[in-house]
């Protein structure tokens, strides 16, 4: 029997989840609130919806797998806000639901750890909102939900190496400053095995071996160019938007040993350096 995936938000990571599912004959939906997008998605064997907008329900009614990748906004989850109780109402006709959060809903740990067991003590909106967002899924009885936490997302497309080359990035220094980080393509490994091994009201922290300073990154990404290493910024001078600067009101190395330990996961790229040393010889190889 065919496995149908439908992905609310169709975008980076998963998309990147799809390359592996496709090749199963899995038959996957996804939405875009863009039509532009569209034809990318189809060409990539994705069967796209404009949504809002498209009548979700056929979709819903064939749908064995759910992925929710779309963020909250103001008015809270997108999808639920839409669709509750149509989705509740199928709670047992699907085999696994993910749903895809952030660390962020950690707050900030003045650089100390943090695992999936640590209370949720977000410190800016968008954590909260998450926070929220992650309860609001949970709460519908039956719905076999999965929580991913995914630490900073690179990959394809988002890596340093452009920023370096044109002299726009900037080490900015913020002592004790640490992040997590994860590449996409290990996002959907861990979303696979999940699906393999399921485990209904599981929360899974998804991210990389290696917690490191953002100032390292940039420059062992410049290091790997060749190029000089970007100028350092103190955190308290830089020219940031609210956005960027608001990253860095949290600090904290987040665990992944639970990815590792039940989901069986091993990480194609298990630190930045693995991972930015892969990203250049991609581009180069392209």
């Amino acid at each position: 029997m065919t496995k149908t995936l439908l992905s609310f938000g169709h975008g980076y990571s998963a998309r990147a989840f799809s390359r592996i599912l496709l090749p199963q004959d899995w038959r996957i939906i996804g939405t875009t609130r863009s039509e532009d997008k569209a034809p990318q998605l189809m060409n990539e064997g994705i069967e796209p919806r404009i949504w809002p907008g498209a009548d979700m329900i056929p979709a819903l009614d064939a749908a064995t797998h759910l992925l929710i990748s779309a963020a909250p906004d103001d008015a809270g989850d997108p999808v639920l806000a839409a669709l509750h109780d149509e989705i509740a109402q199928r709670a047992d006709q699907f085999e696994w639901v993910g749903y895809l959060s952030t660390t962020g809903v950690y707050g900030d740990h003045d650089g100390d750890w943090v695992d999936e067991n640590t209370p949720l003590t977000p410190a800016t909106k968008r954590g909260i909102a998450r926070v929220e967002a992650e309860a609001a899924w949970a709460a519908i009885p039956g719905l076999p939900l999965h929580i991913f936490r995914l630490a900073g997302i690179y990959g394809p497309g988002r890596g340093p190496f452009s920023k370096v080359r044109n002299g726009t990035a900037r080490r900015i220094i913020k002592e004790g400053q640490v992040f997590s980080r994860t590449h996409v393509a290990d996002i959907a490994r861990v979303l696979a095995a999940s699906i393999a091994k399921p485990n209904p009201g599981a929360a899974y922290n998804v991210c990389d071996n290696d917690p490191a300073p953002p100032e390292d990154v940039i420059a062992y990404a410049a290091e790997l160019l060749g190029l000089p290493i970007p100028e350092a910024v103190d955190f308290e001078d830089a020219d940031m938007s609210p956005m960027a600067r608001s990253f860095y009101a949290e600090s904290k190395k987040v665990r992944n040993d639970r990815i590792k330990d039940e989901l069986g996961v091993e990480l194609l790229y298990p630190d930045y350096k693995s991972g930015l040393k892969a990203l250049l010889a991609q581009e180069i190889g392209a």
